[in-house]
This record gives structure tokens, sequence and C-alpha cells, in this order.
């Protein structure tokens, strides 16, 4: 059975109400994992109280941190302090700067485009292949898809059929999400298979951005977060006892 994913559900983080109603709303819809936004100083209670809240309706919860820096300098700051204390680093990226740097950084798991007009969008071939070489992934949020009509939506579907056709090109994975703040915006992963048929992603494609794509990120991020992590392909087995 396949296990879906969404990697940025935006739920509220301290209105707890609403965040339960998300949650639950996402298991009903056929998510099994879900990766929640947290602010950087998030405490461990904290953790612990939304973790809880995830398993008590059957979501495995994925720690997230969305990085908005306003430059490059700040960004290598924050990945500095912030890497091991989430599952899953991304970057919204705001400018080309921030977009190149974050593309090739190795500590950076998903590079995200929020702004929907297209000169303010910068993934091209040059961040494509960077992110090829550092492993990072492409995500594509589908809430603007459900909220933007007209033109605006027209513009947006031709910028993400152009990213996901260069993401192809260079074997960078995609990864198909909510981005969604509102639980009446929320599908299922079904639902936005049938979506990103609009910018040309067959259903293998999108289905597989919603479930091992993002799953092979957190696998990958859980076993070097884990403390018989040495380095890539090296971990301890069995401990000595003193």
């Amino acid at each position: 059975m396949t296990k879906f994913v969404d990697l940025h559900l935006c739920a509220p983080f301290r209105n707890l109400e609403k965040l339960k109603n998300m949650v639950s709303k996402s298991f009903e819809l056929g998510y099994r994992q879900v990766g929640i936004p947290l602010p950087p100083n998030v405490q461990a209670d904290e953790m612990e109280r939304l973790r809880k809240i995830c398993n008590d309706v059957g979501l495995d919860l994925t720690s997230r941190v969305d990085l908005a820096p306003k430059n490059t300098r700040e960004l290598m700051t924050n990945l500095r302090h912030l890497r091991r204390n989430f599952e899953v680093v991304a970057v919204l990226c705001t400018s080309k700067p921030i977009a190149r740097q974050a593309a090739k950084d190795h500590r950076v798991d998903v590079l995200s485009f929020p702004d929907t007009k297209p000169g303010n969008r910068f993934f091209n071939s040059a961040e494509a292949e960077l992110a090829a070489e550092s492993s990072s992934s492409l995500e594509v949020d589908m809430a603007p898809l459900l909220t933007l009509k007209g033109f605006q939506r027209i513009r947006l579907i031709s910028c993400l059929r152009r990213e996901t056709v260069i993401a192809k090109s260079y074997r960078v994975p995609v990864v198909i999400s909510s981005g969604t703040t509102n639980d009446y915006l929320m599908r299922s992963p079904r639902d936005y298979s049938a979506l990103a048929t609009l910018f040309d992603m067959n259903q293998s494609s999108a289905l597989s951005a919603l479930s091992e794509v993002p799953l092979q990120i957190v696998k990958k991020n859980r076993l070097k977060l884990s403390p018989d992590f040495v380095a890539p392909g090296l971990r301890v087995v069995r401990r000595k006892d003193p």
C-alpha cells in the first residue's frame, strides 16, 4: 500500500483547534505522514505535543523548518545553526542569489518558490544542475492552483510546466505538497495527481512526488540525525558495553 505524504501542511502551530482539524482531515484524505513547518526556536515540549496530536490520529510527524533568508549570508548562518534540529530543511527562494546558494548546498532538502509571478521564480537550468549535484528537491505547492483565478492561474501553470520539465531533464526530484494554511483547500493525493496533469506531470510521476520522493528525503535525514550515524553509508550497528 502506498504511503502518501504531505510534506508542507502549513497548519497553524499554536492554534490547537485548527491544527487538530487539519491533522485529522489529512488522515481522512489518505495521508499517513505530514511535514509541518515549525518556528526555528520551537521548544521540545511543543514538539512533543504536536507529535502526540499527529500520532493520536495515525500520522507520522516530520519536523520541518522553512527558511526565508534576506540574503545568502543569513541563509548560511541559519543552515549552520538549524540543520540538525529538523528532519526537513526548506528554503523559500525569493531572490536569484538565495536560489543559487540554496540549490548548491547539500544541507538544503527542498527548494520552494513561493511567488507566483514568473519574474520572481528563479528555478532554471543553472539551479537544476546545482540541485542535482547537492541532492535537493523542487517542491510544488498546490494551494495556489486552487486559489488563483484567470490569467494568474494560467501564468502559474505555465511556470510549473517549465520548471518540472527542467527538473526532469536534470533528474531533480519533485515533491508535490499542499502548502495550505486552510483545511478547505486540502485535497487527497489522487486529486493532486489529477491537478498535476495541468503542468504535464503524468499520474505515476505525480503520485511518486506525493509518496516515494518525500519519504526518501525523510528517511535519509532521520538516518543522519540518528545517534548511530557516522557518515553516509556508515553507522554504528552495535555499541560495546562500558
